[in-house]
Formats: structure tokens, C-alpha cells, sequence
């Protein structure tokens, strides 16, 4: 097993659920999927790309493995492995198994009275993997047939990444429907400070994989975590990074003060709705983008 039967637990208590045999690929119901099947919000992935917040699969194929350590994460990362060990499940069983457990994760919703039948019903055959739940997923070995089974099987597929393993990324044969990097400082000397990389030439790789995203077919984002008083400075050098990559999109998008990252960082490096929508500007001003949707409730804005 990828964690041990103590950490493997903890997670399933705060609404993890793993699937397949070797404990490494797990589901959790996002809060706005929730949300969204008593007709009380969506999240900003529906206002801004369209995707169905009750028939998103929010999942991981590889949740104990990162090879950052960022300060802003709300996971417990003394749970984290570096680099992938172990056996691994094939893509049909992760998918299966993942469709399965949020299945059961909503069934509850069957005797809500404020639950939408309609949706209930729909969200039995979700439509869209957001594989970011935990982890790095390009260290998964089978990333690439992964993507292709979700394909086939009709789901639209948003991959993030941090941007260490270009060389995967670069080798992909089915691209996902969205590519987002995360791009969390303006130089190197932040990088190390608020990522906390655990291998060599990590700033480096970043840069390969911007550099590649200009080539990629399908779409692509740049999400930039926003910590008040660690990285909402620099946009010049922003706007070079960006410029290199050249996505389709930039999402700007507030830390949220929640989970283990209390313990590194304090309320006040959460910003405003306001203080990211000016930092988001002062990007968009430099990258010659506009900032064409927001959402206040999630702190977060959309560049184009």
C-alpha cells in the first residue's frame, strides 16, 4: 500500500476514498459539487469553462506522491512520497473504482428534500475528471492511458501539474481537455521558499514545461496560487513566464486559509477578493490579456 492503514484512514475520514488495490488513486466529493445538487452555487469551472459542477469527478491517480512540498497545501505533508513506489492499478480500474465511490459518496442526496432529482440523477454518470484532488498525476507511470480511457469513456479531462516532469508532458499522446500548470512565484528564490521542491533543477523544470506549453493542442491555463506576503510581487517577472507560455488562460486564484496549511501559514497571507483582483490587473496589464470572469465567492479571476 501506498500509505500506511493509520495515514490511509485519516484521509477517509475527511471524505477521501480509495480505490483500486494498491492504495495510491482515491475520489472525494468537491464542496461545490455538493453544492450545486441543492442548487446553492457552482463552482468558478462552470462559470468559466462550462464543466457541470454535479458531474465532476474531482480524483487523483496519485495522491501520496509529490515531489513539491508547498507551504500553501492543505494536505499533511509528512504523508508525502517524493518520487512513485510500488506496484500501481491499471486506468480502467482507477476510473471505475472512482466513478463507484462518488456514486456512493451522493447517494446520501437521494433523501434530501432540497436535492435536484434532475442532477442527482445525471451525477451518476459524471462528465468531467478534474484530476487534481492530491499529488503530483503526471508521476503516475500510466498518465497518458489514463487520459485516453476518460476519453473514451466520454469525459472531458482537466490535468494539473507542476511542471517537473516537462519530459512526460511533453511526450503525451492524448493531451487532456485542459492543461493547467501551476506557476506559484516570479523567480527562483520564491519557488524554493514557498514550493519547498524536493528535487534538483525543480525551477528549471518549470520553465521546460512553460516553454513547452505553447505547443500543445489542446488548451491550456496558468493557475497561480496567490499567498499575501509571499508571492504577490513581481509582475514584471510574471508576465515573462507567461508570455513564454502562452496559455490560453491565466486563473489567478487566492490561497484559502484551510486543512494542514494553517500550520504553516496564518489568515492574514490569505487575500481579498479585492487584493487578487488587483494583482490579477497588474498581470493582465503586462501579459496584454483582459480579465473577463470572476468569482468572488472562490476569490479567483480568469485571464484571457
Amino acid at each position: 500500500m501506498a500509505f500506511t492503514k493509520e495515514e490511509q484512514a485519516k484521509l477517509e475520514y475527511s471524505g477521501y476514498r480509495f480505490v483500486g488495490e494498491h492504495g495510491h488513486a482515491a475520489a472525494k466529493i468537491c464542496h461545490w459539487t455538493r453544492k450545486s445538487m441543492v442548487n446553492e452555487g457552482v463552482c468558478y469551472k462552470e462559470q468559466f469553462y462550462g464543466v457541470q459542477s454535479h458531474r465532476c469527478l474531482q480524483m487523483s491517480p496519485a495522491v501520496p506522491f509529490c515531489n513539491q512540498k508547498c507551504s500553501f497545501c492543505w494536505r499533511d505533508l509528512s504523508q508525502t512520497r517524493i518520487e512513485w513506489e510500488g506496484e500501481y492499478d491499471d486506468p480502467k480500474t482507477i476510473i471505475e473504482g472512482a466513478i463507484k465511490a462518488q456514486n456512493n459518496l451522493l447517494c446520501g442526496f437521494g433523501g434530501n428534500k432540497k436535492a435536484d432529482k434532475k442532477k442527482l440523477e445525471e451525477s451518476k454518470k459524471p462528465t468531467n475528471a478534474a484530476i487534481s484532488l492530491a499529488g503530483e498525476p503526471t508521476l503516475y507511470p500510466e498518465i497518458d492511458e489514463l487520459l485516453a480511457e476518460f476519453h473514451r469513456q466520454d469525459f472531458t479531462t482537466f490535468l494539473v501539474s507542476n511542471g517537473m516532469y516537462w519530459e512526460k508532458l511533453g511526450s503525451l499522446e492524448n493531451e487532456p481537455t485542459q492543461l493547467y500548470v501551476s506557476l506559484d512565484a516570479p523567480n527562483e528564490k520564491v519557488y524554493k521558499e514557498l514550493c519547498n521542491p524536493q528535487i534538483n533543477d525543480a525551477w528549471n523544470n518549470l520553465n521546460k514545461t512553460l516553454e513547452l506549453m505553447n505547443s500543445f493542442d489542446s488548451r491550456t491555463a496558468i493557475r497561480i496560487t496567490s499567498v499575501k506576503g509571499k508571492n504577490m510581487i513581481n509582475t514584471d517577472e510574471y508576465a515573462k513566464l507567461i508570455n513564454k507560455a502562452n496559455p490560453k488562460y491565466v486563473e489567478v486564484k487566492a490561497y484559502m486559509f484551510v486543512g494542514s496549511s494553517r500550520k504553516r501559514l496564518s489568515l492574514d497571507n490569505m487575500p481579498s477578493n479585492q487584493e487578487v483582483r488587483d494583482f490579477a490587473l497588474e498581470i493582465a496589464d503586462k501579459t496584454g490579456r483582459e480579465l473577463t470572469k470572476e468569482s468572488e465567492v472562490s476569490r479567483v479571476v480568469l485571464l484571457e
